[in-house]
């Protein structure tokens, strides 16, 4: 479980400085859904689907997040709210490559724990 820590306070360091480069404003509102909807669409699909569990394909899961990612941005532009720029799909890298990181370790750490008490 430590390694879930410290994935999670190194995340947030470096979403610190993710967002102070590419002046990104974490704490609005319409922000934090869009971080929010990357962050566990890594942890679930990437993280616990296809890199711990095996259960999703590759190319499914690269698809499965292009489409989640896809429908958000189709959200927003059926709402006028003009959010597509280089900047925010950095930002939105960053945030799958780290919630598939904590997923990772999260599930991992889990079963290990599980294991252990079986034993």
């Amino acid at each position: 479980m430590k390694s879930v820590y410290i994935a999670l306070i190194v995340g947030l360091i470096l979403l610190y400085f993710v967002n102070a480069a590419l002046k990104i404003d974490i704490f609005n509102w319409e922000m934090f859904i869009h971080s929010s909807i990357r962050f566990f669409t890594g942890f679930l699909v990437i993280g616990i689907g296809f890199f711990y569990e095996h259960k999703i394909k590759l190319m499914f899961s690269v698809y499965l997040v292009l489409g989640l990612i896809l429908a958000d941005d189709i959200m927003d532009y059926v709402r006028s709210v003009n959010n597509f720029t280089i900047e925010l799909m950095l930002h939105g890298i960053f945030m799958l490559f780290w919630g598939s990181v904590v997923g990772y370790l999260l599930i991992k750490s889990l079963k290990a724990d599980q294991t252990n008490i079986s034993q």
